[in-house]
């Protein structure tokens, strides 16, 4: 073949080489291009089915077998079961105004009967065991229980009242609470200011009433007077001046005269009598704070030393440790004196069980524990008072802490089956059932009937022909469920 031909045919073979290259490469183009198009365009049915939000998940809760306690959780303040405001009114006749002198407590002090917690305007103010609060000053000769408490308080303390009956502000008593003063470093203020004057006064009623006696008897004695005669040897005056009521005969002038003597003179002496029986050491309201148990505690104090008295100037407390809790209007009908109660302390992590030992039947004031407290007025936390006492003597050291108080305000009498409150549904027809999630996937309704409730569960007791077992799962939130089965008879 010439070589111009071979080279021709060269020259074809290459261009059907190139074109059977760019075919195969277009194809391979258009079908990518056709691959992304598909990608893109997407028919509207399509695009909704792939825009929907996928099927929620089912949510489940296993069937519980335990004790089921129903709960109310609220808060307390821990204080004592004896709480004393020391707010002294008045003061001392010299001073003008009540003005604290002396300060000899902090908060948190502990203190015995007996002990100065102040003074104020000179006068002292101290602590003395009793419950019965004081409401008016005690003085001689009066009678009552505040004195009847004041004569055990100061036998207590180591100052007998003396022979005085229970209750009678007498002798006894009045040495008594000199004695206390005396010990304490003070002179007691007097019951009466003029009482020493009153005294003197009585004693000498009874001096000239004595004389009046005595000149009345020698007069009858003289011969110049009555019969004329001298006394009869050996009779007294009595047998000489007074008429005899059975003979008929009036008592003569001079006789007269003696009883009349003796009438003034009976009645000086009642009255000296009256007069040192109403003098003598009072005990005023305003220095005395009379506390259930020793040793007590100041929770608060409101003054310092120079400051005015307008109000409280001391907060103190004793006897055993209590905690008041404020239950809200949903709360009040779930909480009853007996129930047993759980105490947190979440500063110290101490736990302690107690009781309620009583619930108010009416809204009250929540009182802060101390002076950055809770605000009190309009804006104070109130609710009904709920008073929780514990089962063993809590630490002094949780005086005036908030603490956690959880009520079991229901039980079981023992282990049920429980499942979250969520998982129950009611029919129409007021029925109760839950549904129960097999492991493949399908559902069964098991009817049930409710029992006690707590903590977010719920007892359950499957109906007659049907089984509820522990550990089961139940659905307590999904949707789009599989078809309920029914279960096997």
């Amino acid at each position: 073949m010439p070589a111009n031909e071979r080279q021709m045919s060269a020259t074809g073979t290459r261009r059907r080489h190139r074109w059977v290259v760019g075919v195969a490469v277009g194809a391979v183009l258009v079908s990518g291009a056709g691959f992304a198009a598909a990608q893109i365009v997407k028919s509207p049915a399509q695009a909704a089915v792939e825009s929907a939000a996928p099927p929620a998940s089912v949510i489940t809760a296993p069937v519980e077998y335990r004790v089921l306690t129903d709960s109310v959780i609220l808060r307390g303040a821990v204080t004592a079961e004896h709480s004393v405001e020391v707010a002294p009114a008045g003061s001392s006749a010299e001073a003008s105004t009540s003005v604290v002198t002396k300060l000899l407590v902090k908060a948190g002090n502990r203190f015995e009967a007996g002990r100065i917690l102040l003074e104020v305007s000179g006068r002292p103010v101290f602590a003395l065991p009793g419950r019965l609060p004081v409401y008016r000053d005690l003085k001689p000769g009066m009678d009552g229980d505040d004195v009847a408490q004041l004569q055990t308080a100061l036998q207590r303390i180591g100052h007998r009242p003396g022979t005085d009956r229970e209750g009678h502000f007498g002798a006894g008593t009045k040495t008594a609470l000199s004695a206390l003063y005396a010990s304490l470093g003070y002179d007691p203020l007097p019951a009466n200011t003029e009482g020493e004057a009153e005294v003197e006064s009585a004693r000498e009623a009874v001096t000239q009433a004595e004389r009046a006696l005595e000149d009345a008897q020698a007069l009858v004695a003289s011969p110049a007077v009555g019969t004329g005669q001298p006394p009869r040897p050996g009779a007294t005056d009595k047998t000489e001046v007074s008429a005899n009521p059975d003979s008929g005969q009036a008592a003569s002038p001079s006789a007269r005269l003696v009883q009349r003597a003796r009438e003034d003179l009976r009645q000086a002496r009642e009255g000296l009598v009256d007069a040192q029986a109403a003098n003598g050491p009072m005990l005023p309201a305003s220095e005395v704070v009379f506390l259930a148990g020793f040793p007590a505690r100041v929770d608060i104090v409101n003054a310092k030393v120079g400051a005015v008295v307008t109000g409280k100037i001391l907060t103190v407390s004793a006897g055993k440790l209590v905690v008041n809790g404020y239950l809200q209007s949903h709360q009040k009908g779930l909480v009853r004196p007996g129930m047993q109660v759980q105490i947190l302390s979440e500063v110290t992590g101490l736990t302690a069980s107690a009781s309620v030992a009583s619930v108010s039947d009416t809204v009250q004031q929540e009182q802060p524990n101390a002076p950055d407290g809770p605000p009190s007025g309009p804006e104070a936390p109130s609710g009904y008072l709920v008073v929780v006492k514990p089962t063993k003597e809590l630490p002094s050291e949780l005086a005036g802490q908030d603490v956690r108080l959880t009520v079991h305000a229901a039980s079981t009498k023992g282990k049920v089956l429980v499942v979250p409150v969520s998982a129950i549904t009611a029919g129409v027809d007021g029925s109760t059932s839950v549904t129960v999630m097999a492991a493949a996937g399908a559902a069964r309704k098991i009817p049930v009937t409710t029992g006690t409730t707590g903590d977010g569960h719920v007892e359950v007791r499957p109906t007659a022909g049907h089984r509820l077992a522990q550990g089961e799962r139940v659905v307590i939130g999904a949707r789009n469920l599989p078809p309920t089965q029914a279960m096997p008879q």
